[in-house]
């Protein structure tokens, strides 16, 4: 993997849900998305977009594109070899530079995915940052669904989208050193569950075990970071994204 600067290290999640608008919820946050595009335009950082891009439809990639900002399509694709196959050849024409499958979809389907996009850096997610060890009571736990450790589930997926020749994993920065021993020459570490200690999330749903600040993150081996609500609630986005690239570009320093 090239040298990345700290801009293309940050990875913005436009995570934004619909005001209180009746009968405007897609259309307010497209608008969102796009403000907030505007608001970083000309940063270098990375745009992700999941709720918004299904709400909204394909076009949001280039529209996003076009305030000269990347995109990380957060699709979290799963299904069968013959869907993810068809799947990437309709993204194939939207072209974001970043996209996620779910690793649980198995070697043959993420295999076809990428074949069909050899532009696109296609992302293996393996467990979502809300899970961990410990059952809630919910059933809601790595050993109830997966039966082993988070990090053994961590590492299993991790294989299989190493086998499969995708670009690179989604993964809790708790994982990253680990991974990166592993399979740091051949895929990218991508993290989400970042916390920057300035910052403060009301009603958190990550796991507190599984986040990270930024700096930590990325000495700990993760390439890019993914940072949500810290920077979306901020009273001003673009200082928050900053501040996040001064603290990135000290720790990779």
């Amino acid at each position: 993997m090239k040298t990345l600067t700290p801009a293309e290290r940050l990875i913005v999640a436009a995570d934004f849900k619909p005001r209180a608008i009746m009968g405007q919820g897609r259309a307010d946050v497209r608008s969102q998305v796009l403000t907030l595009a505007d608001s970083l335009k000309g940063t270098g950082v990375i745009i992700k977009v999941n709720s918004a891009l299904r709400a909204c439809g394909y076009d949001l990639i280039s529209e996003i594109q076009s305030h000269g900002l990347r995109v990380f399509a957060d699709l979290k694709l799963i299904d069968i070899g013959e869907t993810l196959s068809t799947d990437g050849v309709l993204l194939r024409e939207a072209k974001p530079e970043l996209l996620t499958t779910m690793c649980v979809a198995g070697f043959t389907a993420m295999q076809a995915l990428k074949a069909e996009l050899p532009d696109t850096e296609v992302l293996g997610v393996t467990v979502l940052t809300s899970l961990n060890d410990r059952d809630d009571g919910n059933g809601n736990s790595t050993r109830t669904m997966f039966t082993c450790s988070t990090e053994e589930a961590v590492m299993r997926f991790a294989k299989v989208a190493a086998e499969a020749k995708i670009d690179g994993l989604i993964s809790s920065p708790k994982e990253a050193a680990v991974l990166r021993a592993k399979f740091g020459l051949v895929l990218s570490l991508n993290t989400p569950a970042i916390r920057p200690k300035w910052a403060i999330v009301p009603g958190d749903d990550q796991n507190p075990d599984r986040i990270m600040t930024p700096a930590k993150a990325i000495q700990a081996g993760a390439d890019r970071i993914v940072v949500g609500r810290p920077i979306l609630q901020a009273k001003n986005p673009y200082d928050a994204v900053m501040r996040t690239l001064e603290e990135i570009a000290s720790a990779a320093a």
